[in-house]
């Protein structure tokens, strides 16, 4: 079973969390949080992002690529930026997931241009 797998599981049960309700937070059915912990198959780059800032831990961290669970710079705050809630209003049906999913690109997007 490979580090991420691991560490969803851990970062999962740590939130007291069931498959079920992770999934969704992330929009995906509790199969696929089940393949994702057991390794059978592995989330796309945005769901990566967005379970780092889920369980305020850095990618690197939840990939296996560092053991550090946050990045700090030297004053001790962490360099991560707090996550922002963005309520977007319409009269009408609720969104589908496809018009989640953009709204959620765009957020990405937003975030890389101020970066730039």
């Amino acid at each position: 079973m490979s580090t991420f797998s691991n560490r969803l599981r851990g970062l999962r049960k740590e939130k007291q969390l069931t498959g079920e309700e992770l999934g969704k937070v992330f929009n995906v059915t509790k199969t696929a949080i089940s393949y994702w912990e057991n390794g059978k198959t592995f989330p796309d780059e945005l769901n990566i992002k967005q379970l780092a800032e889920y369980f305020n831990t850095s990618t690197d961290y939840i990939l296996g690529v560092s053991d550090t669970r946050n990045h700090y710079t030297a004053s001790g705050e962490t360099n991560k930026e707090e996550p922002i809630t963005i309520a977007a209003h319409h009269e009408g049906d609720e969104y589908t997931d496809e018009e989640l999913s953009e709204i959620e690109n765009f957020k990405e997007f937003v975030k890389a241009r101020r970066k730039k």
